[in-house]
């Protein structure tokens, strides 16, 4: 059930649900987020909930959507029936927050191993944008395929796809840009083997599954480890050896800064929470959304703000206004919630620039990164291969109270958790903060760190 149905089968739908002849009823979060969704599905008695790419739950997983924030909510209002969760990709920290707003109790956590061992890492370093473009396309006219090469703006799939086609390939640009059925259409052709490769945003992903991937490369550097690994998990998924490629040049980075500068717009925050406030009744979302006069995606994220801070609170009769502090100060206090996720987000893009220049065995870092400890070298990276990985790890220090995933206390940050230890550096993620990569040295001899009680 999605906006894309036509009236007729939506009603079939519901038929379906209604008389018992449906076992499962496929929604997306902005069907949840329907009021009048929720009371029928609360009539017909889920007995179980799956929510998919629950990564997007957390506002800091790497896809994050404000309406999958209200899923916990609506979770809620069906009764509580029995939740599962699943992602592919979700470091420590994002599993607690999914956890925590689905509300989650006492849950059973279940991870298998993040590694890919027939997924060979590779990173090549450019200086010049030209030269890189040149790069990738000798690499993805050159290498075994299928395979897809991601990049960061819409306009490069097209350009990409010429450049291919002309050196002979059979390929494809895809994006969010482009006509439903022309995606459609490259989904198609490329499940069924009539494309060598599909020049693609990261819009291209859900619901792929072929086996025969053989090369991932990446033209531009993803937002975030998470994205990238999500990405380079399209590939080798018959357990047949497969290559993960990042052309990375520094300065690609400054793109992915900018956007995760970008967060929600205080006036929106100040709206809704006047009109919450004025009203003499809950509020419904639709009602909120006539009374503002903002977009859906605009009121959903202001009150998912106003949430987390404690100015609001959703009942089964909608918004309800919480506390009386004044206005100036609750819509502050968002502005540094905003803040705060910020912080995370550009942390997050120093790790990746992290993982694009270390010279530690890259599997060993991006196992890492997903909290999961690997002896390496791996043998199978850039850096096994040029001897750096094996330097590093011979040189690496005692772990001593810095051992991964261990809790510590920064006098200034809080409360954090060691994601990784690289020779002298040591990597912990703050929840207000993100991830901080310290010297081993400094926090020696500040003692800028101590083990949490």
């Amino acid at each position: 059930m999605n906006s894309a149905l036509r009236t007729s089968d939506t009603k079939q739908a519901w038929r379906a649900v209604t008389n018992g002849e449906a076992e499962y009823l496929f929604l997306s979060p902005e069907q949840l987020a329907k009021d009048d969704v929720v009371t029928r599905l609360r009539e017909a008695g889920p007995s179980l909930v799956v929510v998919d790419e629950a990564h997007c739950v957390s506002a800091w997983g790497h896809d994050f959507r404000p309406d999958y924030l209200g899923l916990g909510h609506a979770i809620e209002q069906l009764g509580h029936p029995p939740v599962i969760a699943l992602t592919a990709t979700a470091a420590p920290p994002v599993r607690d927050d999914v956890a925590a707003r689905l509300g989650l109790r006492d849950p059973l956590l279940v991870t298998r191993g993040f590694d890919r061992p027939n997924l060979e890492l590779r990173v090549v370093r450019h200086t010049d944008d030209a030269a890189k473009r040149r790069a990738v396309v000798d690499d993805a006219a050159s290498l075994d395929r299928p395979g897809l090469l991601y990049v960061g703006r819409r306009k490069d799939t097209e350009r990409y796809a010429v450049e291919l086609a002309e050196r002979g390939l059979r390929a494809e640009a895809y994006h969010a840009g482009r006509k439903a059925a022309d995606r459609a259409r490259v989904h198609e052709e490329f499940a069924r083997g009539a494309l060598d490769v599909v020049v693609a945003t990261s819009a291209f992903g859900m619901g792929i599954d072929k086996a025969d991937v053989r090369f991932v490369l990446h033209a531009d550097p993803p937002g975030s480890l998470d994205s990238y690994y999500q990405e380079i998990g399209r590939a080798g998924r018959d357990e047949e050896p497969a290559l993960a490629v990042l052309h990375y040049r520094p300065e690609d980075l400054g793109l992915r800064t900018f956007f995760a500068g970008n967060g929600a717009r205080r006036e929106d925050v100040e709206t809704v929470l006047r009109a919450v406030r004025a009203a003499d009744r809950p509020l419904r979302a639709t009602t909120l959304r006539e009374e503002t006069g903002l977009p859906a995606r605009r009121v959903t994220a202001a009150v998912n703000l106003l949430e987390d801070v404690g100015a609001v609170s959703r009942t089964r009769r909608g918004m309800r206004a919480r506390g009386e502090d004044p206005v100036g100060e609750v819509v502050a206090a968002a502005e540094e919630h905003v803040a705060a996720r910020q912080r995370v987000e550009r942390s997050r893009i120093e790790m990746m620039r992290g993982y694009a220049e270390t010279l530690s065995c890259r599997r060993q870092f991006l196992l890492g990164y997903f909290g999961e400890e690997y002896p390496g070298p791996c043998g199978s990276c850039d850096t096994c291969a040029a001897g750096t990985a094996q330097e590093q790890e011979a040189g690496a220090a005692d772990d001593g109270d810095l051992a991964l995933h261990r809790e510590v206390v920064h006098e200034l940050w809080g409360q954090g958790t060691v994601m990784r230890t690289e020779g002298d550096r040591v990597t912990v993620f703050f929840p207000d903060e993100g991830y901080k990569t310290l010297s081993r040295e400094v926090v020696a001899e500040a003692d800028l760190l101590h083990p949490a009680e």
